[in-house]
């Protein structure tokens, strides 16, 4: 399988990583990244590995920081539609396709 993100997505992405570099150092940026990269990977490998949830959506956590990868399964992909904060705003990226 592949991993798609959606336009939002690799926002929140980059948004997170600037966030924890600018507070954490450099080096708290890139481990961001580099989980959000081992859960894609992991996902592409066992896509099911997220539980159903909120309707076709799946949810995967993050290891070290307090976000998951909000995904939907399509025909060999595994498109990202939120990497969402635990404990902001549940459920905004509902409306995402």
């Amino acid at each position: 399988m592949i991993a798609t993100l959606g336009v939002e997505a690799e926002r929140e992405l980059i948004d997170a990583a600037i966030y924890y570099s600018e507070h954490g150092g450099p080096e708290l940026g890139l481990a961001f990244i580099a989980e959000f990269e081992r859960a894609i990977e992991a996902l592409c490998e066992h896509p099911q590995l997220g539980p159903v949830w909120r309707g076709k959506s799946r949810r995967f956590p993050l290891r070290r920081f307090p976000y998951s990868v909000i995904y939907r399964l399509r025909p060999s992909e595994v498109h990202v539609v939120a990497l969402a904060h635990q404990r902001r705003r549940p459920g905004y990226w509902s409306n995402r396709r």
